[in-house]
């Protein structure tokens, strides 16, 4: 397995797409005038304190006010509130927490009412951006992230990444960040520590203790609301969060993101610091990459499979809802129930990979193909928890029901991704589907019928794609040549819409 991370950067954002195995998984922007990132930090005022949502709306500067809930102040609430009105007063100046005396931790059933105050001045980091009409959602729990460990102010305990799998690992790593960790400061060890020495460990804690006294310095006199911490740049945070031995390129295509980049992997990972590499071709780095096409195939409302299979991906207000198909398929599956079985595991392949490129997040139904047969239910099911394993986002997924429908639950902390993949139709009013769409149906219908054993086929379509298939050196009817042999004469038809075609046989009867 291969990943590849490409960046593309313009004047006003910069473009990120996650390959495996040359196939897009995640897509990501990050807009320059952004001021709202998962993972900034902020001196805020308490607006409202509301004991009937046992919550409080803050000040942070956004147009809406950020939501903090009483389960999302950390039990060490009353702790911070005190370190806060001293170091932004100038009475404390050690800010190393080793003689800062803690409060007791505050009920987990309490009233918000008992703890916060209208007017009161805190730190709060945001933990899911701006989306639709909401403000950002917050929390006075801090949580520094390094390449190896999170770092927790206020906090004394010393947890391990569920996903290291080695009892004997997990002991290992405790006793050595016990040896290493600052008093007054709790460590959540993450996955990638598996294996890494002390000194490791012990350079990353270092860092995170330098980040932690840069912000409160900024405290000192500080303006409300005022964003003391920032989370790192977009491809750093990325590279630190998913960057592993898997990696064979980093690609971008601007030269000082390029050189904060490489010096970014010389630090974590100073092996792999050839692979960031600078595109400096005249095509565009998405288009040398193939994920233009993709984006275009990729981000409608039907999805395409292989062999025929598709997916019907429509977003209500409350949820997503996605349709299995298995549309026009043939295999040499003996039963439907084999049938159903193959479709439903292509999709769940699929779905998982939708669900983590559009970033869609909140209640998710999948209606896939029914089966009747228990064992097959339950292959889909883990089929699928396999497929999402990987997936950063915290998720739960339940087993199938009576009715075939899987319901999935997925965290969303930033606005989904959506990109409009229709364009306004040449013939009449209204809008069709991109024409690398068109391209690619096309593309599989010839294949279909080249696997049937149909000679002399001759494609009728609209003048527009009639010239993309057969201009250009090498065109695509040039490519399907090469690719199986058979030469497709393409006549164009004024009389077609934009997306009509037609497959005819050698006497001119219609066969697509």
């Amino acid at each position: 397995m291969n990943k590849e991370l490409i960046i593309r950067s313009s004047s006003t954002a910069v473009d990120f797409a996650l390959l495996k195995d040359g196939k897009l998984i995640e897509l990501h922007k990050e807009e320059n005038d952004n001021k709202f990132v998962v993972g900034d930090i902020y001196l805020a005022k308490i607006r409202k304190v509301l004991p009937g949502l046992n919550a409080s709306f803050v000040n942070v500067g956004y147009e809406k006010d950020g939501f903090l809930h009483y389960h999302d102040l950390g039990p060490q609430i009353s702790t911070l509130l005190k370190f806060v009105k001293r170091v932004s007063t100038g009475k404390l100046r050690d800010y190393s927490l080793k003689d800062f005396p803690f409060e007791k931790d505050i009920d987990k059933n309490g009233s918000i009412a008992n703890v916060l105050k209208s007017n009161q001045s805190t730190l709060v980091q945001i933990v899911k951006e701006p989306i639709s009409t909401k403000g950002p959602r917050l929390s006075s729990e801090l949580s520094f992230a390094g390449r190896y460990v999170v770092l927790v102010p206020f906090s004394d305990r010393i947890s391990v990444s569920q996903k290291i799998d080695s009892k004997e690992e997990k002991e290992r790593l405790k006793r050595l960040v016990k040896s290493i960790r600052p008093k007054g400061f709790g460590v959540i060890i993450r996955t990638v520590a598996d294996g890494k020495s002390v000194a490791d460990l012990d350079q990353d804690i270092q860092n995170l203790i330098q980040r932690w006294e840069t912000m409160c310095k900024k405290l000192y006199k500080a303006p409300h609301p005022t964003r003391v911490l920032s989370e790192l740049n977009k491809a750093s945070s990325m590279l630190r969060d998913i960057f592993n031995d898997s990696f064979s390129s980093v690609i971008v295509d601007d030269e000082t993101l390029h050189s904060q980049i490489k010096d970014y992997v010389s630090e974590i990972a100073p092996a792999k610091e050839s692979i960031v590499k600078l595109h400096d071709a005249k095509m565009p780095i998405f288009e040398k990459y193939g994920i233009e096409r993709q984006i275009k195939s990729t981000f409608g409302r039907t999805v395409s499979m292989s062999k025929g299979a598709y997916l019907v991906i429509e977003h209500t207000e409350a949820m997503h809802v996605i349709d299995v198909n298995s549309g026009n398929r043939s295999n040499k599956a003996k039963t439907q129930e084999d049938t159903a079985l193959e479709v439903n595991m292509i999709s769940a392949t699929e779905i998982a990979r939708q669900l983590r490129l559009r970033d869609m997040g909140g209640i998710i139904v999948v209606d896939f193909i029914d089966m009747g047969r228990s064992e097959n239910r339950r292959a889909l099911f883990d089929h699928l928890r396999k497929e999402m394993s990987d997936d950063p986002a915290k998720h739960k997924i339940l087993p199938p029901s009576k009715f075939g429908l899987i319901q999935i639950t997925r965290q969303r902390v930033r606005p989904e991704r959506s990109i409009k993949t229709r364009e306004e139709d040449p013939n009449q009013n209204g809008e069709v589907e991109a024409p690398i769409i068109i391209i690619d149906k096309i593309k599989s219908d010839l294949q279909k019928l080249i696997k049937k054993g149909d000679n002399k086929i001759m494609l009728s379509a609209h003048p527009f794609i009639a010239a993309f298939l057969t201009k250009g050196m090498p065109s695509p009817r040039s490519k399907w040549f090469l690719e199986h042999k058979k030469w497709v004469k393409v006549q164009p038809r004024d009389a077609y819409t934009y997306l009509e075609y037609h497959f005819h046989d050698k006497d001119g009867n219609v066969i697509v």
